[in-house]
């Protein structure tokens, strides 16, 4: 049988040639198209994961990525004002005259830690280990320790007015102690020292 050539017209030269007759170039363009996909996804994520932290730090709703260890470390003066110390552990810490004035303490752990006149005025020390710390003269001015574990403190010359001792751990001795010189109001929880001590 006689074939007859077929001449290609402009109009067929210009249409889009069909992929599905070319499948090695479909592979080879697909994993390109996954790979930008990805990339696309990942930093899209990454953005929003910036984006939220920064929103958190700049409303304040940020908090502390890991507690710090201290453990026995040398803090003479050193200033940890106004500080969120959630968690630290400053177990034997010579914290001699620290100031925690105003700082979250909240389950800092200060066993057998050195204290003396250290200044803990208006801190959160809800749930803390104070467990024979040393508080000789500290300030404990307005401050709150409900629920944290004070065995064996020593205490001679501390200040406690205003400090709330709701559910502390003390020894009767200590009590006694305490109770001599408990007065004031805590202004953040609205409790008499001498209430919470159950003093006489």
């Amino acid at each position: 049988m006689l074939k007859i050539p077929v001449q290609m017209t402009q109009a067929d030269r210009t249409q889009p040639k069909n992929l599905d007759a070319h499948p090695d170039r479909v592979r080879a363009i697909a994993p390109a198209i996954r790979r930008a996909w990805r990339r696309w996804v990942v930093l899209s994520l990454l953005a929003l994961s910036l984006g939220l932290t920064l929103l958190a730090s700049w409303c304040g709703l940020a908090e502390p990525a890991w507690a710090e260890n201290y453990n026995r470390f040398s803090l003479v003066g050193a200033d940890f004002s106004n500080q969120d110390l959630r968690d630290d552990d400053f177990t034997k810490a010579n914290l001699r005259e620290a100031n925690f004035h105003n700082a979250n303490l909240e389950g800092v752990r200060f066993f057998a830690a050195n204290l003396e006149s250290a200044d803990l005025s208006g801190a959160n020390l809800r749930n803390s280990t104070l467990d024979s710390a040393r508080l000789v003269n500290a300030n404990l001015t307005n401050a709150v320790l409900e629920g944290a574990f004070a065995a064996s403190i020593n205490i001679p010359g501390v200040k406690i007015t205003g400090a709330d001792f709701t559910d502390v751990l003390l020894r009767s001795d200590t009590l006694d102690k305490l109770c001599a010189v408990a007065d004031g109001v805590n202004p953040v929880t609205g409790r008499a020292t001498r209430d919470t001590l159950f003093c006489p």
